[in-house]
């Protein structure tokens, strides 16, 4: 296990028992929970999940037996508290596509990545609509879906660029009062060109319709849609050549 402050590394062959045992749902939302809003509780987890207190404090025993969390600082003696000990996971694919265990690893992650996106995503549309976010984040917040034609190379400069502008920032708004946490999940999956048919009926005049795999956003700058309320940015990928972050929740935060 390679790590430091900010980033827990995982090797496939070194670290195969915690690997099977963040390979778990529940263990990688608390994990990602932790990391997100900070210390708790095994109960208070427990009502952010919907699970028993014994779950939850079972599961956090784990991740602590692999290092993933720590206890914190008790605001009184009656519960134990955790912590995470690190802000992300991260991994080389390589290395993980090598093993059995680092290929279910890493799919049931980015499922979980997926899940924490769609959550993220109704929280914050319940934090705009409850006032709880000011409309200055209107604007910057979104999701955008492209379709480039890239390189294997150009993908790993891509997110190699992303992830040194995203710490620039990030140190930048440190200790900036109007910062917010952002979730910021990013993908790059590349998808092999299709094999061809022939098709069916020849001489059927093409239907009118985009084809697919066209570029999607939630809006264009220079022409607002009225009914969509939160406008896309342009959604970038951040992380090392090497490795991936996990938030969690995936978090992971996985940032699991």
């Amino acid at each position: 296990m390679d790590s430091d402050e900010h980033k827990r590394v995982l090797d496939p062959e070194r670290d195969t028992a915690a690997l099977k045992a963040l390979t778990h749902p529940l263990r990688i939302q608390l994990l990602g929970l932790l990391r997100q809003d900070g210390p708790a509780t095994a109960s208070e987890l427990a009502a952010r999940t919907g699970e028993s207190s014994a779950s939850t404090s079972y599961h956090l025993r784990v991740l602590a037996k692999y290092a993933f969390i720590a206890e914190a600082e008790h605001r009184d003696g009656r519960e134990r508290r955790w912590r995470a000990l690190h802000t992300l996971t991260s991994w080389s694919n390589e290395s993980m596509e090598a093993t059995d265990a680092g290929r279910a690893f890493v799919g049931l992650a980015r499922r979980r990545q997926i899940e924490h996106l769609e959550r993220s995503l109704a929280r914050y549309e319940a934090d705009l609509a409850a006032g709880r976010l000011g409309q200055e984040w209107v604007e910057p917040s979104g999701i955008t879906d492209l379709m480039p034609r890239l390189t294997a190379a150009s993908l790993t400069e891509l997110f190699d660029t992303v992830a040194g502008k995203l710490e620039e920032l990030t140190e930048r708004d440190a200790d900036d009062p109007r910062a917010e946490h952002v979730v910021f999940v990013a993908a790059g999956l590349p998808l092999a060109a299709p094999e061809h048919a022939a098709p069916e009926h020849a001489d059927r005049e093409p239907e009118d319709h985009e084809p697919e795999g066209h570029e999607v956003e939630d809006r264009h700058p220079a022409d607002p849609d009225p009914a969509d309320p939160a406008p896309a940015n342009r959604e970038a990928a951040g992380r090392d050549a090497e490795d991936r972050a996990v938030a969690a929740h995936d978090a992971e935060d996985l940032n699991p």
